[in-house]
């Protein structure tokens, strides 16, 4: 109940403020399955990912968010692209990764509700709309570094 309260204020302050923000999504594939989370504060399935602390590189940045949302350790990361959101009053940017080399080693945090693997192409209905445009890019193929809107 605590998250979903500071989720309201999160929203809030981004009506307020308009922020210009920074983060990052790791697709975790393997086996031609992605790992998603479900968090407890918000509805559907989502890439693992979140916000960069200060002096934090992107690429520590989705490690630390793939350990803390789903346990994992990764090797090899790889820049699949850059993407931009003006959604909720604030400006995104996310740097989206892809890592195949990674090994489940911990537990969530208490702000995901459930990780589970599903096959890229049998994802559930309420996977977030971009993250599942992303998906379909690197299921068709396109892995190439991108950018554009979120």
């Amino acid at each position: 109940m605590l998250i979903r309260f500071l989720y309201l204020g999160f929203k809030t302050y981004c009506f307020l403020f308009r922020p210009i923000r920074a983060g990052v999504r790791v697709m975790m594939i393997q086996d031609n399955k992605v790992w998603l989370v479900r968090h407890t504060y918000i509805p559907g399935w989502f890439l693992p990912g979140g916000g960069l602390k200060r002096g934090e590189t992107l690429e520590k940045a989705a490690r630390r968010e793939a350990f803390e949302e789903t346990g994992a350790e990764l090797g090899e990361v790889t820049l699949m692209g850059v993407y931009t959101s003006f959604v909720q009053w604030k400006t995104d940017h996310t740097s989206v990764f892809i890592c195949r080399d990674f090994t489940l080693t911990g537990q969530p945090d208490g702000e995901i509700a459930e990780v589970r693997a599903f096959p890229l192409n049998g994802l559930p209905d309420d996977v977030y709309s971009s993250h599942r445009l992303r998906l379909d890019e690197v299921l068709a193929g396109g892995t190439v570094p991108q950018y554009g809107e979120w």
